[in-house]
């Protein structure tokens, strides 16, 4: 297939423990002519490891402690040397053809190309902790159009101009990323939407109400709000016009 760019392309995908899928994942990216796929296999006790060897000729970094998606994502962004960044995860196949928009957006002059995860989400008074907290983060900012819309899913792309801008180590921690990125004022748009929420399997950590990938997802939100009234003050964006604060300092 062709992609509607003449810079380079580079795919990361962080996998653990995804020997049913990763081949189908791979699959798909082989139809993308990338200049570079890097696979961060992390932590995986399963036959992943083997299967990314035998039907990709990607770089293959090897971790044998589990890192989390995130910390793999960081290492892959370190590592690559393509203008425009792809992050996937292996545990769901995309198909290339709707990988190609996150492609085109950042080719028109975004900086953050996110997944519209907004079409699937369901009425606002069923929303889950983690998608309240993202939605808030963004109202927060006031960019209240990006709805629930984050780094912390993927399929999502950056430009290598957002990646100077954010710092590789940041991805570690998606919100924060996210807030240097609005702050920055780089370019967020949503450009297409996949359907991650179905897609994404049902593990023993990330099934019920407050368990521990929400509780993490949740944590980072928070370290993102800190990081926010660190660089522009408690009341972050929001102007305090009623207060007259300094009449208590005299």
């Amino acid at each position: 297939m062709l992609i509607p760019t003449a810079r380079s392309v580079g795919a990361i995908v962080s996998v653990m423990n995804e020997e049913r899928t990763i081949v189908k994942v791979m699959e798909q990216l082989n139809r993308l002519p990338l200049d570079e796929i890097i696979i961060i296999v992390n932590g995986s006790s399963d036959r992943t490891l083997e299967k990314v060897r035998a039907h990709s000729h990607a770089l293959i970094v090897h971790y044998p402690d589990p890192l989390g998606h995130d910390v793999g994502r960081s290492i892959g962004a370190k590592l690559s040397h393509s203008d425009i960044l792809l992050f996937l995860d292996g545990d769901f196949v995309v198909e290339a053809e709707k990988l190609i928009p996150f492609i085109y957006d950042i080719e028109r002059g975004s900086d953050l190309a996110l997944n519209n995860i907004t079409p699937y989400l369901p009425t606002f008074s069923l929303w889950d902790s983690v998608t309240l907290m993202k939605r808030f983060l963004n109202i927060t900012l006031k960019r209240p159009e990006l709805n629930a819309n984050s780094l912390t899913a993927v399929p999502h792309a950056l430009s290598r101009n957002a990646l100077e801008h954010i710092g590789c180590s940041e991805l570690m921690v998606p919100p924060k990323a996210q807030v240097n990125a609005i702050l920055t004022g780089l370019r967020i748009t949503a450009p297409t939407s996949v359907n991650v929420i179905s897609m994404n399997k049902i593990r023993s950590h990330n099934k019920g109400e407050n368990n521990p990938v929400a509780r993490l997802i949740i944590g980072d939100h928070v370290e993102a709000l800190e990081l926010a009234m660190k660089l522009k003050g408690e009341r972050i964006v929001f102007p305090d016009n009623i207060r007259k604060r300094e009449f208590l300092e005299r």
